[in-house]
């Protein structure tokens, strides 16, 4: 190499992905292994974040098993961001909302104080909330927002 003293040039470029890396984000578990790649953690170190044996991470990442409701939370809490597009029925805001908390039906119709019947026709749309249940239903989303 010859060093001009008038040319003072650097060339810089992005690190190139690791091969690990997911060629597509599709899946939660695509999310989840792009973003311990990002942080440049184990997934035993992912493991001990979310509460969960390495193997569940494993098999996240892996897609071979479905996350449970009940790891959702922690999950948005890892990747600093919820992954799950964007809804504008209630049906589906309710669903998001109860994963979102981590919550069973039974659990969310418990914390609304209704049937789990009543919170699967809300779901599925059959039925709409009506009086009480509106404003109960209104704090769980706002907790859900925080």
């Amino acid at each position: 190499m010859v060093a001009l003293p008038f040319c003072h040039l650097e060339l810089r470029t992005a690190r190139p992905k690791s091969e690990r890396y997911p060629k597509e984000v599709n899946t939660l578990g695509d999310y989840i292994r792009a973003r311990r790649t990002d942080l440049n953690l184990l997934q035993s170190q992912v493991a001990e974040l979310v509460s969960v044996h390495l193997l569940t991470i494993i098999n996240w990442e892996g897609n071979e098993s479905i996350l449970a409701v009940r790891y959702l939370p922690a999950i948005i809490r890892f990747l600093g961001y919820d992954p799950l597009p964007p809804v504008a029925e209630f049906p589906e805001l309710l669903a998001r909302t109860r994963r979102m908390l981590g919550l069973s039906q039974r659990k969310m119709a418990e914390r609304i104080g209704v049937d789990p019947a009543t919170i699967e026709d809300w779901g599925a749309g059959r039925h709409r909330p009506t009086g009480k249940s509106v404003d109960l239903i209104g704090k769980v989303l706002s907790v859900a927002q925080r």
